[in-house]
């Protein structure tokens, strides 16, 4: 169920409201795609890096797997529920209330920055990844998770169709940017927003940003055992990861 998108004060009540939801049902090991998938792929993205900032951290389950590697990590915000939580289940980063938009650290603060699933709720994608960009150092790498822009749209989904006796994955307006308020739980409405890949790859690109690489992980085990019609999209990935570096340091050519 879809509605037109509140406003980001609206917004900002959402996250506070759902925050023991989110925490109930994708954290602590209640989700297979966190388990089996998300958290293996983030540990090796960010694998040696020093200073890492986890933007979008909610209660910090990213942030604890990259500061139990040995990094310093600071986990950013907005939900003070979130924040709560992160504080209590501790693990070793540091916590902070903040916006993607409006990082509050210095240029060239860290080497490494990763954003879990969070792009799709901000409005000012583009205005995000330059703060982005700004506050790596030369060298340093950005590990960015999004629903897979292409195959997750809205209206997307298996199709048994029993009239014409096929059956498929149907793929929503995909070059449209839309804006949407999703029931993605009973009474549970969290704003999204859709943009074509092209928009994330421009920002980035725009922003001083090299893309690196790519993954679209087929979904895991644990998220297919969940219901028959699941195991018949194996072959549709939910998940699209993208790694990118801010050219200027050792193996860059503007570090050469």
């Amino acid at each position: 169920m879809a509605e037109d998108a509140s406003g980001p004060g609206e917004d900002r009540a959402l996250w506070e409201s759902h925050a023991g939801w989110w925490q109930k049902n994708f954290t602590d090991g209640a989700d297979a795609e966190y388990e089996e998938q998300i958290l293996p792929l983030a540990a090796g993205a960010l694998a040696g890096a020093r200073r890492i900032l986890d933007i979008g951290t909610g209660e910090g389950q990213v942030a604890r797997l990259a500061a139990a590697a040995g990094s310093w990590v600071a986990g950013l915000d907005p939900s003070e529920a979130q924040l709560v939580v992160a504080a209590r289940r501790s693990g070793g980063p540091a916590y902070l209330r903040g916006e993607a938009g409006r990082l509050p650290f210095g240029d060239g603060a860290f080497d490494a920055a990763v954003a879990c699933l969070v792009f799709e709720h901000i409005e000012d994608a583009a205005g995000a990844l330059a703060e982005v960009a700004r506050v790596l150092a030369p060298g340093g790498r950005f590990v960015f998770f999004l629903n897979h822009p292409l195959l997750q749209t809205p209206g997307s989904g298996w199709i048994d169709d029993r009239i014409l006796e096929e059956q498929y994955w149907r793929i929503g307006p995909y070059l449209s940017v839309d804006r949407t308020m999703e029931e993605v739980d009973k009474g549970i409405f969290i704003p999204f927003v859709h943009r074509p890949l092209s928009h994330y790859v421009n920002a980035m690109t725009g922003a001083g940003l090299w893309i690196t690489r790519m993954e679209e992980p087929a979904p895991p085990p644990g998220f297919l055992a969940r219901a028959e019609e699941y195991s018949a999209a194996a072959s549709i990935p939910r998940l699209l990861m993208l790694v990118a570096i801010r050219p200027g340091g050792p193996g860059t050519m503007g570090g050469q």
